[in-house]
């Protein structure tokens, strides 16, 4: 009898706790935003509740289940018949399509912990042209200002064009300037007025017939906007290419009559003191029967002066001329490739490391 009676004093004791407690109800526990448009930006709701209980309502903490959507809540206690409230507000920058989002509640009520819920369908802002392109050039916008035309056989003429838009509420003319010392460097763009959000392309061919151009070669046009012509890298464009001998139309008695180049791949020039130009001449021999032509000898290093003999007879030798200033230069040992270009197809592009060392 003792512990039933016992047991039923616990039990009303609890009753008695429990209605003591804070109780909090919510008007609504979901919310559909239905269509917004993410080019509108953040949209909110507000869930409201009520403490039903007989003691304040503490809010503990309020979390959403990702960082796209925020709630802020009343932070004072909430008094018996009272309501406090939780604002949720939603992020759609980047977030297209349907979306349900939950936000937990923690709080001293009798039933600690609560949720709510949000749902919707974020429909996709329309782009423009110039949100893919963040190169600045003026009010125009690119995506680069680099175009690449890739390996053009000799002979052939390389395409390639570069797309721009007018950024600006105004409406602007665009043309290219291309500097008379590359005329290889062909603008198929006319003065052309661009509108707003409108995209243009500048045209460029790549004239590889009528010059000495082998190897990697790189050129500057300008932009020129409503007719101011400003030669600044602000509004340059530089175009690069790579210019090789075309082998393919040989026949096999050319093959046959071809020159061959021979030559060391790899030299150590040996110790030099800092502050003088080291300079040295590097042998080539021709070792196949017609004249070896030098289209071109280069490096990657553009303080190396690089000075080849034009061609080399059957059987003979040539020289190229290397030298290389030390000015500025720590002690050490250096090493660099040179290329060089000839027409022995079978090694068009021959690469020779040299070393040498600065005490």
């Amino acid at each position: 009898m003792k512990k039933i009676l016992s047991t039923l004093c616990m039990a009303l004791t609890a009753v008695a706790m429990i209605a003591q407690q804070p109780v909090i109800t919510f008007e609504k526990t979901e919310h559909d935003f239905g269509k917004i448009n993410e080019a509108d930006g953040r949209v909110s709701t507000v869930f409201t509740f009520k403490n039903e209980g007989m003691t304040p309502l503490v809010l503990s903490n309020v979390r959403a289940s990702c960082g796209c959507t925020t709630p802020t809540w009343t932070k004072e206690p909430v008094e018996p018949g009272q309501e406090g409230s939780i604002t949720v507000t939603y992020n759609p920058n980047g977030r297209p399509g349907r979306f349900q989002k939950t936000v937990t509640i923690t709080s001293n009520a009798s039933e600690p912990t609560k949720k709510v819920y949000i749902k919707g369908e974020v429909i996709p802002k329309q782009s423009k042209p110039s949100d893919k392109m963040h190169v600045v050039m003026g009010d125009l916008r690119m995506k680069t200002k680099t175009l690449d035309l890739g390996t053009i056989k000799k002979g052939e003429m390389g395409k390639g064009e570069l797309e721009y838009t007018n950024s600006s509420a105004a409406e602007h003319s665009v043309e290219l300037a291309v500097s008379p010392a590359e005329p290889y460097l062909i603008n198929q763009v006319t003065l052309s007025p661009v509108k707003t959000d409108e995209v243009g392309k500048f045209v460029f061919a790549l004239d590889t017939k009528d010059n000495k151009l082998y190897g990697p070669i790189s050129a500057n046009a300008y932009v020129v906007i409503d007719g101011k012509k400003e030669l600044t890298d602000d509004y340059k464009l530089t175009i690069t290419a790579t210019v090789e001998e075309d082998f393919s139309q040989m026949s096999q008695e050319e093959k046959m009559q071809a020159p061959i180049l021979e030559t060391e791949n790899k030299i150590d020039l040996g110790t030099i003191v800092s502050g003088k130009t080291l300079k040295y001449s590097h042998p080539i021999k021709n070792t196949g029967v017609k004249p070896l032509e030098i289209r071109r000898v280069y490096s990657s290093d553009n303080r190396i002066t690089l000075k080849p003999c034009k061609a080399v007879k059957s059987g003979r030798k040539g020289f190229i001329t290397i030298e290389i200033p030390t000015d500025g230069k720590k002690p050490g040992t250096y090493n660099r490739d040179i290329i060089i270009m000839t027409n022995d197809y079978k090694q068009s592009h021959k690469s020779v490391n040299i070393s040498w060392t600065i005490e």
